[in-house]
């Protein structure tokens, strides 16, 4: 049939794509560790503000809520976020 297009064997595509996603879902797992460690060094002036909360939604709930080709611009998010915390905390 000229419509159909040759079969392409599994065995070959799937290995190289798990390890590929495995490799970015590590990637993005620490990147999170690594700014839920800097929300948590902020000092106390900032956690009762709502954008505290906010990061920590962000980098949890919404985080794991997401797809993996979602998570890279949720943690963009939080990671201004942060950087606009740390500017309010530093000019109070």
């Amino acid at each position: 049939m000229p419509s159909r297009r040759p079969a392409v064997p599994r065995s070959k595509a799937s290995p190289p794509t798990r390890a590929n996603f495995h490799r970015r879902y590590e990637e993005l797992e620490v990147q999170r560790a690594e700014l839920v460690a800097r929300l948590h060094t902020l000092s106390e002036a900032a956690r009762p503000h709502p954008g505290y909360k906010r990061a920590l939604i962000l980098l949890n709930d919404t985080f794991r809520k997401s797809k993996l080709a979602q998570r890279l611009a949720v943690l963009q998010a939080a990671t201004w976020l942060i950087d606009v915390l740390e500017q309010i905390v530093s000019i109070a």
